[in-house]
């Protein structure tokens, strides 16, 4: 019996000699590569322009080619959201051919993605599209802090571990919460989408206790500057909490971020005086985000030691993968017969250039179409691309992604007079400078410490104090912008366009896109002054698809259309305005 006991307790020895002393030695490196805000740049070419394009997630798999060979790492692939808008490939899939699986679901399938959160801009697509798509993929999809309102419990899954080499890794997934700002409450019924630092705080320890993981990652859908907006770092659910979530919550080791596409690769230090990685990509597979782990067992302490280092990628340098573009030859060509498609002529030629400075066809177009389809008595829109134009002559499938980027349904609001200069006055007052003199500034630039504008490097252009889709013009009532006054004391409203008095006590519809009507860019919210959670009381219509898909079918009814300017409104001082114009305009499209 003792021989028997002796033999047990030296096989028992012998295991656990041989055990520890593999991991004494035992090293393991991991490359985390990730994308994010990709907006389906699946292939090497841009369907709306007709020209090839030299990023996409065909290059993406050739990098990740030559990533896995190599013997002495694991790979892991990771997306952090915004992948099911942006290109007419996705739309094609949403909205056109839904009786096969999402091509974006099987690009991902075959370059083996191993997890991905979910962004705003997927949730925009509706519950058809991405409830779908997250039974159709062959990975988790995450967003810890979307609630399904009939259970309690998440939404989307909330957390994925994986064990490689005896190594635990967790990854917390999570999504900008400020959808409700942004979208309408169908798109995302039955969802409730929390505070990020909050999630965190309840699921880090949840994590460690259960998991107890030697590395733990965030996968985020939010940007990194808080402040981003006006918003401040106390703000509740806000939009941009990715480094907040890395610097309030211990226990991170690497904060994968997007949404923001900024690109970033640096470090913040926590709460506990440690070091976190924040890293992500900018947008449409132009780069890669990357982390390279190197863990080393410490049989003293039974620990990892980790070291960690960031990385970013430029996909440009890659060839596309000949397997790749093969496998999905059949959805290109079917999304080149489908923006190929006719839908009607235009007469004269449209340029959102035109709309960035004044009264333009380009944005004029847009309000025809929406005062048509609602019947509104004023229309609001701004203009969707700095750079886009439709030539005369045969309009395609392909130039509705040029005159509207964005799926949006089609709101009819109840607003007062007064709400609507509130509206305009906010907009111009982002849109605008407040102008010195005839040599000045018309458009409201960022400068720097001397005064400079600044020049952005996302742009290709001088940078803008606020983003142009938000520069929203009206149509249905003729008014004057006086650049030259204060901001808030600019507008003036004269009429209605067809002669009619315009009351600022009276109540008028009104059509604005859905982004708009949900308090999208605070015109409503802070520029109308009307309380966010008071905003679908005064909803009247909404239309059930977005606002292209009816945009194509006016074209088609229309056959020909003559595309004009309103001319419903104006900037003063008219010489401060067309010296401003011609300024502006050279700063912002000579270089293009």
């Amino acid at each position: 019996m003792k021989y028997k006991n002796s033999i047990k307790l030296s096989v028992t020895l012998f295991l656990f000699l041989f055990f520890t002393a593999g991991l004494s030695a035992q090293s393991v490196k991991l490359k985390i590569v990730e994308t994010s805000d990709v907006h389906g740049a699946i292939f090497p070419y841009d369907f709306v322009n007709e020209r090839e394009a030299n990023a996409s997630l065909s290059q993406v798999q050739t990098y990740l080619n030559i990533e896995r060979a190599k013997k002495d790492q694991h790979v892991l692939l990771f997306d952090a959201g915004d992948m099911l808008q942006g290109t007419p490939v996705v739309y094609y899939y949403n909205f056109e051919k839904t009786d096969v699986p999402h091509v974006y679901a099987s690009v991902m399938n075959f370059m083996k993605y191993d997890l991905a959160t979910i962004g705003n801009h997927d949730i925009e697509t509706g519950h058809p599209v991405y409830d779908r798509f997250k039974n159709e993929i062959n990975f988790p999809w995450l967003a810890a802090n979307a609630i399904n309102t009939n259970n309690g419990e998440t939404y989307f899954q909330p957390y994925q571990m994986f064990e490689i080499d005896g190594v635990k890794i967790a990854v917390l997934g999570m999504i900008t919460p400020a959808i409700p700002k942004w979208l309408p409450p169908k798109i995302w019924s039955g969802i409730e989408f929390l505070d990020m630092v909050e999630t965190a705080q309840k699921w880090v320890p949840v994590i460690s206790e259960k998991e107890n993981p030697d590395i733990l990652i965030g996968l985020f859908h939010s940007g990194v500057e808080y402040d981003y907006a006006g918003q401040e770092e106390t703000t509740y659910k806000n939009e941009n909490a990715a480094a907040l979530v890395a610097e309030k919550v211990p226990g991170f080791d690497v904060v994968f971020v997007g949404h923001d596409h900024h690109g970033w690769n640096k470090t913040v230090i926590n709460s506990e005086g440690k070091e976190v990685w924040i890293i992500g990509p900018k947008a449409n597979a132009r780069d890669l985000a990357i982390s390279n782990i190197e863990l080393n067992y410490n049989p003293d302490s039974g620990k990892w030691n980790k070291k960690i280092s960031g990385e970013t990628v430029e996909v440009d340098q890659f060839q596309p993968d000949e397997e790749f573009l093969a496998a999905f030859n059949d959805s290109f060509n079917e999304v080149q017969k489908f923006v190929a498609r006719p839908i009607g002529t235009f007469t004269e030629t449209i340029s959102s250039r035109d709309a960035l400075f004044g009264p333009s066809a380009f944005v004029d177009l847009i309000h025809n179409i929406q005062l048509e389809l609602t019947g509104a008595d004023v229309s609001f829109t701004a203009p969707l691309s700095l750079n886009s134009k439709i030539d005369s002559g045969e309009v395609n499938v392909r130039d509705m992604f040029k005159l509207y980027r964005y799926e949006n349904q089609l709101y009819t609001y109840r607003l007062t007079g007064q709400e609507i200069k509130d509206y305009l006055e906010y907009s111009y007052s982002r849109w605008f400078n407040e102008m010195k003199n005839e040599s000045d500034n018309l458009l409201m630039f960022t400068r720097d410490e001397s005064g400079n504008v600044k020049f952005s490097n996302r742009m290709n252009a001088p940078e803008l104090a606020y983003r142009y889709y938000n520069f929203d013009s009206a149509a249905g009532i003729d008014y004057v912008v006086d650049v030259s006054k204060p901001i808030g004391s600019r507008v003036e409203i004269i009429s209605m366009s067809n002669g009619d008095k315009f009351d600022l006590s009276a109540k008028y519809k009104v059509a604005v896109n859905s982004y708009r009507g949900s308090g999208g860019g605070g015109h409503l919210t802070e520029g109308s002054k009307i309380p966010a959670d008071k905003l679908s009381e005064r909803l009247l219509d909404s239309t059930d698809k977005d606002l292209r898909y009816y945009m194509m079918k006016w074209i088609e009814e229309k056959g020909t259309v003559e595309p004009f300017s309103f001319n419903n409104w104006k900037v003063m001082p008219k010489n401060w305005w067309e010296n401003g114009k011609a300024k502006d305009y050279k700063l912002m499209y000579d270089n293009k």
